[in-house]
């Protein structure tokens, strides 16, 4: 029988779909409780149960409802889908649907469609060395881990950015839809093409509580909710009941009325090549909690209550009291009408699930190794900045960068597998030459000549401003194979650091699978820093995404400090190609000195660090003190300290380090990436003084330098004192400045006492610099003029 002879909202296949979701409800409830027995062919027992059942009962039967009509909505339009789960822990859905569609056995061969595997199935979920009850990594199908809410809309758009065939199907969990990030991502709409993307089909699933209250969007009307949803522009479409005879024909033409307004969208907008902002369609999916579960409880009910979110029935293997309950509850989905005596799912259910790479859980977008394409990169050696005249050349790193950036864009418009995301501060951040080749992706009206580079296409998309919103795409850009970047204000990358985390537990947990493809790494600018504030407050300053992302596991993050426009150069050249990785990037947008050639910002990011020859006097031999500097300020306070010092006290021997990839730093017994103990000494010596000016929190060096020989260690970093100030005032508030780093240095020399005139005249001058600024409003001319000598 073909597609074209089957109806797909008769009666009977509707009694098919029916029957898969019954068996995905009893392989969900399954999995909570048994871990042997699974058929129930003998009377249960204590062994057959979990000593200690964990997970969640109360979204699964409505979420596997979904997932049913899913299937066969993928049957009827021959559909390219795929499935977010974004209720918290119901981590059941997918694995018992992959499981019953079989792209679960093709990707963990001992998990048989049989009574065997079934067993293995049940026991593993949420088990010591088995899966978690969210849809983790482990899942087949999954690019959307469940452990903090509020990302499933932002990365299901992600997703479908520049993918015209693919459809997102994405599940808010009632609960979900609460969360700051999911109530923003519902202006998603303004920034799809319907030409160029595909579609996302939200479905919120109105269930009516979370963990212990009622859910705000539950209680309202569908009249409230229906003005809600179309002011937002969506077309709410509903779907509402308890009785499964009547649902079924409800959902099914629901869902088939929002895939064909999705395909009317895209037919028109492709046609007439009209991308105009359309009204999508989305789903309110109103069903009771714990839905076909047990209906009620010691005289309190479970069905359509909060009792119904986690474990309903009290049973484990410790108290079997109640087991007959339990059973009853399995057997009411009928499993000897679902699965043949072996344990196999019986064909003519199995035949209405989708076939190949149409399955859900075998879509290749959720695990895009064969899709992914590498950038072609410009060679970054073409937009260096000449620095013949070391110290003398101004430029504005990330402006510089801008112009290879603009390349990157032109050579990959074809494969159109690169995108810029960021919370309007493309401008700011120094990038306005990208928009000479590109423009903002934005689907409202523009209105000239206010609006400015708004087209309905674009590489950048940065008008929405919501750094959980542009994070979460890029997020589900790259899971589904493609490359970014997030460039945001340093303070404010702390604002998503939890998405963050839990992209960084996805990798760490992807990584374990085999069978998962390696991703495009997650590039992030953090720019507007700490160091060098312009008009911004003690609000704007906060360098603390380097501790944040430094605790993480080292083979998944790395933190780059690039110095000056080579570096940053060199360093995205490096990363935008990369794989499986968080990479941090600080980095300067405002104009400053230059200093490093091409070929030592190749050195400084292939090895991570290197003595500055031309900055050290040391000559190779032992030196007084070393001194370390990470970061575009530190490195200039740094090199007009040791020029102060040169012309004060030339005799005192100076090794200048900088660094770039501060995570070499790292011992070699955490990080294999990391200096041995033999080069960290050859390095920073063995008990010589080191002045450290730093870019962050100071901590983290002291955590760096923990394991090694040397702690005669001297951090000048972020202190927590800021203000509205001038850019060298802030570095004067954390003694992180030119006069604090000498003194450091010469108070920590074996002959200090003979240095007091010289640490007089730093005191007199940082108290002239103090009243300057309040007198001026400006920094003083010998800090504003300052140039690099070279003294070799």
């Amino acid at each position: 029988m073909t597609t074209d002879t089957i109806d797909y909202r008769s009666s009977s296949y509707l009694k098919q779909v029916d029957a898969f979701w019954r068996a995905a409800n009893y392989v969900s409830v399954g999995q909570l409780y048994l871990k042997d027995n699974p058929l129930l062919k003998r009377p249960l027992k204590s062994d057959d149960v979990k000593v200690k059942p964990i997970g969640h009962w109360g979204t699964i039967a409505g979420q596997n409802f979904i997932y049913a009509h899913l299937n066969r909505t993928i049957n009827k339009y021959n559909l390219n889908m795929f499935y977010v789960e974004g209720p918290g822990h119901g981590g059941q859905v997918m694995v018992s649907n992959s499981y019953l569609d079989g792209s679960y056995t093709e990707i963990y061969p001992e998990i048989t469609q049989d009574e065997n595997g079934m067993k293995k199935l049940f026991k593993r979920f949420s088990f010591p060395g088995g899966v978690a009850s969210h849809a983790a990594p482990e899942t087949p199908g999954s690019i959307h881990e469940g452990g903090e809410l509020g990302y499933s809309i932002s990365h299901g758009v992600g997703a479908i950015f520049d993918n015209p065939d693919l459809i997102s199907a994405v599940v808010v969990g009632d609960g979900e839809a609460e969360t700051g990030p999911l109530a923003t991502s519902w202006q998603s709409n303004k920034f799809i093409n319907p030409i160029n993307d595909g579609a996302v089909l939200p479905i919120l699933n109105l269930n009516g509580f979370k963990i212990s209250n009622p859910t705000i969007l539950s209680r309202q009307s569908d009249e409230e909710l229906q003005k809600y949803f179309e002011g937002m522009g969506w077309h709410p479409l509903f779907v509402e009941g308890k009785d499964p005879a009547k649902m079924h024909p409800q959902m099914a033409a629901v869902v088939d009325q929002a895939i064909e307004e999705i395909k009317g969208i895209q037919e028109y907008a492709r046609k007439n090549n009209d991308a105009s902002l359309p009204q999508w369609p989305m789903i309110i999916f109103r069903a009771p909690k714990g839905w076909t579960g047990p209906t009620e409880w010691d005289n309190k009910p479970i069905e359509g209550s909060f009792r119904a979110h986690q474990i309903p029935i009290p049973v484990d293997q410790n108290d079997m009291q109640h087991a007959d309950s339990l059973v009853a509850w399995l057997k009411s989905y009928h499993p000897e009408q679902l699965f043949d005596e072996n344990g196999t799912l019986k064909p003519e259910i199995a035949a209405i699930a989708p076939k190949g790479t149409h399955r859900m859980a075998a879509n290749p977008h959720t695990n895009p190794g064969s899709l992914i394409k590498d950038l072609i990169l410009p060679d970054f050696r073409n937009y260096a900045v000449d620095v013949s005249k070391r110290g003398r050349v101004f430029a504005q790193d990330m402006t510089v960068f801008a112009e290879y950036l603009k390349d990157v864009i032109k050579l990959n418009e074809k494969n159109k597998n690169f995108r810029l995301f960021g919370p309007d501060e493309t401008m700011s951040n120094r990038l306005a030459p990208l928009f000479e080749v590109t423009k903002r992706q934005w689907l409202e009206k523009i209105k000239e000549p206010n609006d400015e580079f708004l087209a309905s296409a674009g590489r950048v998309i940065d008008s929405q401003l919501s750094e959980h919103q542009d994070e979460g795409w890029l997020e589900g850009y790259v899971l589904t194979g493609r490359h970014g970047i997030f460039a945001s204000y340093e303070a404010f990358l702390r604002v998503v650091d939890s998405m963050l985390t839990q992209h960084f537990k996805w990798l760490r947990k992807a990584t374990d699978q085999p069978w998962r493809s390696d991703i495009p790494s997650l590039n992030l600018i953090a720019s507007s820093t700490v160091f060098q504030q312009d008009h911004n407050g003690y609000t704007h300053q906060d360098p603390g995404i380097l501790g944040h992302l430094a605790d993480k596991k080292p083979a998944f993050i790395r933190e780059y400090l690039p110095a000056d426009a080579n570096t940053l150069l060199a360093v995205m050249d490096k990363v935008l190609n990369d794989r499986q990785k968080i990479n941090l990037i600080v980095t300067s947008k405002h104009p400053r000195q230059q200093f490093y050639s091409v070929a030592e910002a190749k050195e400084l990011v292939d090895n991570g660090l290197k003595i500055v020859d031309w900055a050290s006097n040391d000559d190779n031999a032992e030196p007084d003190v070393v001194l370390a500097a990470a970061g575009t300020e530190p490195n200039t306070e740094s090199l007009a300290a040791i020029q102060l010092l040169h012309k004060t006290i030339p005799n005192v021997k100076i090794r200048f380090i900088n660094i770039v990839d501060l995570l070499k730093l790292r011992s070699q017994k955490e990080d294999p990436r990391g200096l041995s103990d033999v080069e960290f000494d050859a390095y920073f010596t063995k008990n010589k003084p080191i002045i450290f000016a730093f870019h962050g929190y100071e901590g983290l060096i002291r955590d760096l330098f923990f394991d090694r020989h040397n702690h005669n260690l001297h951090v000048h970093g972020y202190r927590e004192n800021g203000d509205i100030t001038t850019p060298f005032d802030m570095r004067v508030l954390n003694q992180m400045d030119r006069f604090d780093l000498v003194k450091s240095i010469v108070l920590n020399l074996p002959d200090s006492e003979k240095y007091g005139q010289l640490i007089a005249k730093m005191d007199a001058i940082i108290a002239k610099h103090h009243q300057y600024i309040r007198d001026e409003g400006t920094d003083l001319p010998e800090v504003e003029n300052w140039k690099w000598r070279d003294f070799k």
